[in-house]
């Protein structure tokens, strides 16, 4: 899992197995980020918004979220009955999803993280956030 920002940089990745829930493992991946601030302080760890895609349609996740002041912004599943989440006015942010998309790609660029030849997740989280880095090089 990898968090970006609106420029499509790396903030944060996650190396897990395939089999959670991708709900399950939001806390997890926010945990990751790391912005350092101008100034003194803590690095930021909380974006204001979260765009993410059907999968995260979730009514205990957007509260835990919003508990935190972090705003979910994902469309319903086709099938729920009750929408009392839904704003178009949000769900137009959702348009800029392709952002996140396109930064995934860029990690398809790497053809050691498309074959996963390495058994250890440490190993290949150490190829990934090396490939994160390498990212945010090229786009700065």
């Amino acid at each position: 899992m990898v968090v970006v920002e609106r420029q499509g940089l790396p903030l944060g990745v996650l190396v897990t197995s395939a089999s959670p829930a991708e709900t399950t493992l939001v806390h997890a991946t926010l945990s990751t980020i790391a912005v350092p601030r101008s100034g003194p302080g803590r690095p930021r760890q909380k974006p204001p918004r979260l765009i993410a895609d059907r999968g995260y349609d979730s009514d205990p996740l957007r509260e835990e979220l919003a508990a935190r002041g972090i705003t979910l912004i994902s469309p319903y599943r086709a099938n729920r009955v009750e929408r009392r989440y839904e704003d178009g006015r949000l769900l137009r942010r959702y348009h800029k999803r392709w952002i996140v998309e396109r930064s995934i790609a860029w990690f398809g660029a790497f053809r050691r993280l498309l074959i996963r030849y390495e058994r250890q997740t440490r190993l290949y989280l150490a190829f990934v956030q090396f490939a994160a880095a390498l990212i945010a090089l090229r786009r700065l």
